[in-house]
């Protein structure tokens, strides 16, 4: 599916999305506090500190993404974006109750095939071997379908060993490594090269 005009996306209610102890919550105020728990948390200072961010870049998400939604921009094609964060439910007695967020853009363009892939996904440290990347992912699939898409692309670092285990237990068909560009956005954070997996729904 190409997106045509930003006008006429429209974003889709999915209703609950819920695998056990997980639930993909829609970013709100009432969500900051245990996000911002799960940042402070020492293993994730110490294994994954390129996730942490403040109160007001929280609160500042929450404005350009009302719900979770982030419209289309042209200027930048940068393509709508569906936003949830990972909870697990309080009767699992969770050691944190947010752990993590993932996304899923809708549409195609160049570099969201190439470079950031329509699923984006992170665990926090202290929640991973759960397979809640894998589980997230599985649940948005149908969201994708109801979108119209038939190919999703997920990416990531060569050396991401849990991130590239994940879309092999998707069953996504690794397709090829290619080289970030010079005057990319990602090879200004110091990333290389980028995985490319398929997942044709």
């Amino acid at each position: 599916m190409l997106l045509r005009r930003a006008a006429e996306f429209a974003f889709i209610e999915p209703g609950p999305l819920v695998d056990g102890e997980l639930e993909l919550v829609p970013p709100e105020g009432k969500w900051i506090d245990p996000m911002l728990r799960a940042m402070q948390d020492p293993l994730t200072r110490q294994e994954d500190p390129g996730s942490i961010v403040n109160r007001g870049q929280l609160q500042h998400f929450l404005k350009i993404a009302p719900y979770g939604r982030q419209p289309p921009n042209t200027i930048y094609d940068r393509l709508p974006t569906y936003h949830f964060w990972m909870h697990i439910r309080e009767d699992f007695a969770p050691p944190l109750p947010i752990c993590g967020a993932i996304g899923l853009r809708v549409g195609n363009n160049e570099d969201t095939n190439r470079h950031y892939g329509h699923i984006g996904y992170n665990v926090f440290p202290v929640a991973r071997g759960h397979h809640y990347a894998e589980r997230a992912t599985r649940l948005l699939l149908p969201l994708a379908r109801r979108h119209g898409m038939h190919t999703l692309w997920i990416t990531c670092n060569p050396d991401n060993v849990a991130s590239r285990r994940t879309c092999e237990r998707l069953g996504a068909t690794f397709v090829d490594t290619i080289q970030v560009p010079t005057n990319h956005p990602l090879y200004a954070r110091g990333e290389r090269e980028k995985c490319r997996y398929r997942i044709d729904l």
